[in-house]
């Protein structure tokens, strides 16, 4: 018995002691997070973002004393800052203030917020949008704005009317949206005019004793674009080396087998050996343009390009690249090709703009000019981060409208946002493969993803949550 009350002594000894521990612990953290908040106040805030400095008066008419937070704290900057809530976590950011020029919005991707009196805006990433969580019911100054750079195959229910102008704000590959991200895939002016990876002409016609003309690199094979089923055509008019996954028939070094070796000074030198390269995007929609069409003017090769309808406005020159689009089948496109190879006044003509250094197209120097976001440049902010401030700029021009006693300004986006049209498929030779699993997917997948829009559309306008079931079964209805 004694031995028993004597470890109940020490137990409660212990106990008394933890708990003066943790409260002091308690009081040190208090104490330091107030510290900080006064450090981080009078600091530059992340991402090279300004210092909070003087706040304007109309901010403090959205303060609320006494309030909870989603956490049960006491009011904070939750409470005086407009909140961005990403429904689609991008950011990971659990919580950030983010000066946008004169305006101050707090960035979260913490769904706790959903209900909270001061989040204005839900920011989504294109790619995760789906119908299993969506923040409904909308209040009517609750904004979406979507974000989506990729491909229209990753979600093809944004590329319809009724999904695209649900979204008040956006930030696409097209050149029509709030914040255009064509150039997305492009570092600047001088990447194109570099001469670092040219090859000289003389060189690669020696090399042309080992090498095929023709170089293709693809490891994503039969997309929507139905590529491949063009360049299996081509071989049979003309040699292409092929080191990806599709259409294989020449290997890399070990080293850059990796798909993440692409962008590397090894896989840059062997690419640059080549004449011309096939520059075929996974998808065709106007102003989709993907490192495919950059990477071959950075290197001083040829793309033989197939994508983008508009492709033409983003040329650097009126004559910097082959257009597959101008050869009515793939045995005219070798023959131009051969031409090109043998004659090499015809094939500097493609190159001249490079070696002279000189960009006509006025077009594309002024959107590199002005877009508000870098590439690989850490003296300026991404584009997501530029996404952020957009959005948060325009829920501030709202407020500001609002103390006035003006009606808010209504942002929407337009069908020109993101659209893409049905894919379609090659059919050149009957010795080719007309179909396989992922070839025959597309075409239906997009035709169904028009019905999937039109029942997302209005399931989100009756306003209510709404099940899977009820998705479906609208998709499938009669």
């Amino acid at each position: 018995m004694v031995y028993i009350r004597r470890r109940k002594f020490l137990a409660s000894c212990l106990c008394i002691t933890a708990t003066i521990f943790l409260l002091v612990t308690l009081q040190v953290v208090v104490e330091l997070g107030k510290f900080e908040r006064r450090k981080f106040e009078n600091s530059s805030l992340q991402n090279g973002h300004k210092s909070l400095e003087k706040e304007p008066k109309y901010l403090y008419s959205f303060l609320k004393k006494d309030t909870l937070t989603p956490n049960g704290k006491k009011s904070s900057e939750t409470d005086s800052y407009p909140i961005m809530l990403w429904w689609s976590p991008l950011t990971g950011e659990t919580g950030r203030l983010g000066q946008c020029g004169a305006d101050t919005c707090f960035f979260t991707i913490n769904r706790t917020y959903l209900h909270h009196h001061m989040t204005k805006a839900f920011l989504f990433y294109g790619t995760d949008f789906n119908i299993d969580s969506l923040p409904l019911p909308r209040k009517a100054h609750h904004d979406w704005a979507l974000f989506h750079e990729e491909s229209p195959k990753n979600n093809y229910k944004l590329f319809h009317k009724p999904v695209i102008t649900l979204f008040n704000y956006t930030a696409t590959f097209s050149r029509h949206s709030h914040l255009p991200l064509t150039t997305q895939y492009l570092e600047g002016i001088d990447v194109l005019k570099s001469l670092r990876y040219l090859v000289p002409l003389q060189s690669k016609n020696n090399l042309r004793q080992r090498l095929a003309p023709l170089v293709y690199v693809q490891s994503d094979c039969d997309p929507p674009s139905d590529r491949d089923s063009y360049v299996r055509e081509l071989m049979t008019y003309i040699e292409v080396d092929s080191y990806g996954e599709c259409l294989r028939n020449k290997d890399l070094p070990q080293p850059l087998k990796n798909p993440a070796s692409m962008d590397t000074d090894g896989f840059y030198r062997i690419i640059a050996q080549y004449k011309f390269i096939l520059a075929f995007e996974n998808a065709v929609c106007d102003d989709y343009i993907t490192e495919k069409f950059w990477r071959p003017l950075k290197l001083g090769v040829v793309p033989v390009y197939y994508g983008s309808p508009s492709i033409a406005d983003w040329l650097p020159s009126n004559r910097s690249a082959i257009l597959v689009s101008q050869f009515s089948h793939p045995r005219d496109l070798a023959s131009y090709i051969r031409e090109l190879d043998y004659d090499d006044r015809l094939y500097e003509a493609y190159i001249e703009w490079k070696l002279n250094g000189k960009i006509s197209n006025q077009q594309l120097l002024t959107a590199l000019r002005e877009r508000q976001w870098g590439v690989q440049d850490i003296n300026q902010d991404n584009y997501i981060d530029v996404f952020e401030c957009m959005v948060c700029n325009k829920v501030w021009d709202n407020l500001r409208l609002q103390e006035k006693g003006l009606p808010p300004r209504r942002w929407k986006a337009e069908v020109t946002h993101l659209s893409c049209p049905e894919p379609t498929v090659f059919d050149f030779s009957p010795l080719a493969p007309r179909w396989n699993s992922l070839r025959d997917m597309w075409i239906p997948s997009f035709q169904q993803s028009k019905k999937e829009a039109q029942a997302l559309r209005w399931l989100v306008d009756r306003n209510q949550n709404f099940s899977a079931h009820e998705f479906w079964a609208l998709v499938f209805k009669d």
